[in-house]
């Protein structure tokens, strides 16, 4: 997995984009290796939440565009393919996901940062989709996630200009929830990770489906799965043990997870 690390830090796997000579831009290998980090990270009891960043001074510059740059229209499609079948296994995993964005996220690292479920920002991260200025579209969910997260104008008004952005203002818009100095991004990224970890396991899967499957269809449609996702909750020992301790003005210090 020369282009993709994972480590452990408790109950945390940090995932690194590890190209830095090409700014961790993505090419074949590079989503596949991603694709394999990220099927280690679901099957890893251990790791209850996941970190993805970038090694040097990119989280994800884009996609290869010396590789891009002679694809035939068929080739590029099953380009398009592979990124988006990855970014929707990193989306989908039960697993929740912080992108601790380091520097560039442009284009495909801007989509990557995007098929995580939080985003956090060193002042130094650029955000972008500039396509349209290589004569393309966005190809890994730009154009569906971009208006998801910061509304349908902030998108078109990023994707047609094909402009970068500071993390300021990508937290202004709300894609990004919180910018640090450069320093103390990967030690903020694990305090959020790790205060998500210290909480029922069952319960914040079940959270993070909810919201996911909610924001792919109508309001009746995701509350009845928010009530089976609430009722699976009360079959849990977790659930039962909390309640308890609640009740008896107490808390639990550790969640079994089951």
């Amino acid at each position: 997995m020369a282009f993709v690390t994972l480590e452990q830090k408790g109950p945390v796997g940090i995932i690194t984009m590890n190209r830095p000579e090409a700014l961790n831009a993505l090419n074949d290998q590079v989503l596949r290796d991603l694709d394999s980090v990220l099927d280690q990270v679901e099957a890893q009891e251990d790791i209850l939440v996941a970190i993805l960043t970038g090694s040097g001074r990119s989280f994800v510059a884009g996609a290869d565009i010396g590789q891009m740059s002679e694809l035939t229209a068929a080739q590029a499609k099953q380009f398009g393919v592979l990124g988006n079948r990855v970014f929707l296994k990193l989306e989908n995993l039960t697993k929740p996901t912080i992108a601790a964005v380091n520097g560039f996220a442009l284009g495909g690292g801007c989509e990557l940062a995007m098929a995580c479920d939080i985003r956090v920002a060193s002042v130094r991260a650029r955000f972008g989709q500039p396509e349209v200025g290589l004569g393309i579209t966005p190809g890994f969910g730009g154009t569906q996630r971009l208006p998801r997260l910061v509304g349908s104008a902030n998108a078109m008004e990023l994707i047609l200009t094909a402009r970068n952005i500071k993390a300021e203002e990508a937290q202004a818009m709300g894609l990004v929830s919180h910018v640090y100095e450069p320093e103390e991004l990967m030690d903020k990224a694990l305090e959020l990770a790790n205060a998500i970890a210290a909480n029922a396991q069952v319960a914040v899967r079940q959270s993070k489906a909810a919201i996911r499957r909610g924001l792919q269809t109508d309001m009746a449609t995701g509350v009845a799965y928010e009530s089976e996702a609430f009722a699976l909750c009360f079959a849990t020992e977790d659930q039962k043990d909390a309640m308890k301790a609640f009740l008896n003005k107490e808390k639990v210090t550790a969640f079994k997870n089951r």
